[in-house]
């Protein structure tokens, strides 16, 4: 594919975004206009101010931070403990182990809502954040700790020798030479668990019912049935949830990318 094509795929691609944007800095008018408008009439930037008056997104958006950004670090932490198993230790059942992480690749997740919500609620843990944050720290998810091991697999294992001479632990190992020479696998796995833990709508609707609790899909939500005839408030709103999502990619993208494992010296334990 040359660059022309490329190019061609990401403008068709970024259309509904450029529409949204239209809406978001035009006057209520244009939403309605027949024959409909390409190009705002007025831009109006107080769009964007009037949409963060009408519902408290600065508190939806600190809550759906706090969400995403403690499960990701779990998510991180733990898929790269159960990949380093899979990985580079021998234990029994490690086929049938295996056989399990395959198959909860291809489980639906609507399949466990009913066992989890029942699971949280003899817990007490409904209308918190437990629900949201501590499955990530419980393995990470399937995907996550199969992409640790296939990337863990790729790196030598004469790195963990030269480490255990010098006594170091698997801790050690996993944390001080494993992860720091798998940041593309890192960065991936980060920036895939804050997405889908910034954007998830369906678990926060069925555990949060405290107005103050709400995630910023729900805020969303809420703001597209409270104030629905507002299209392009609506869509200021949307715009400005997606500025955190932006920033963890611009934070993650350098070190996504191949791995250069032969490049690297041994770290130092």
């Amino acid at each position: 594919m040359n660059r022309a094509s490329i190019i061609l795929v990401v403008l068709v691609l970024a259309l509904p975004l450029v529409f949204a944007a239209l809406l978001a800095v035009g006057p209520i008018e244009d939403v309605y206009a027949f024959p409909a408008r390409i190009l705002p009439s007025n831009v109006e930037w107080t769009n964007f101010s009037d949409a963060m008056k009408r519902l408290p997104f600065i508190r939806f958006m600190l809550n759906s931070v706090v969400v995403a950004c403690c499960a990701a670090t779990g998510a991180v932490l733990t898929s790269a403990m159960a990949g380093y198993a899979f990985a580079r230790l021998n234990w029994r059942r490690k086929k049938f182990c295996t056989l399990l992480l395959i198959a909860a690749l291809v489980v639906p997740a609507q399949l466990l809502l009913i066992p989890q919500f029942l699971l949280f609620t003899n817990l007490g843990w409904v209308n918190t954040y437990k629900p949201l944050i501590v499955p990530a720290w419980l393995g990470g998810g399937a995907f996550n700790v199969y992409l640790f091991w296939q990337f863990f697999r790729t790196i030598s294992r004469n790195y963990d020798d030269a480490a255990k001479l010098d006594g170091a632990s698997h801790w050690t190992i996993l944390t001080r030479i494993l992860m720091p020479m798998s940041k593309p696998a890192v960065a991936t796995v980060a920036l895939l668990s804050f997405v889908y833990h910034w954007q998830d709508f369906q678990k926060p609707l069925i555990y949060l019912s405290d107005f103050q609790t709400y995630t910023m899909a729900l805020g969303l939500r809420m703001y597209q049935v409270t104030g629905g005839g507002w299209m392009n408030l609506v869509m200021a709103a949307s715009l400005i949830a997606l500025i955190p999502v932006l920033v963890a990619f611009l934070i993650l993208q350098k070190h996504i990318g191949a791995p250069k494992i032969f490049n690297h010296d041994v770290p130092k334990c």
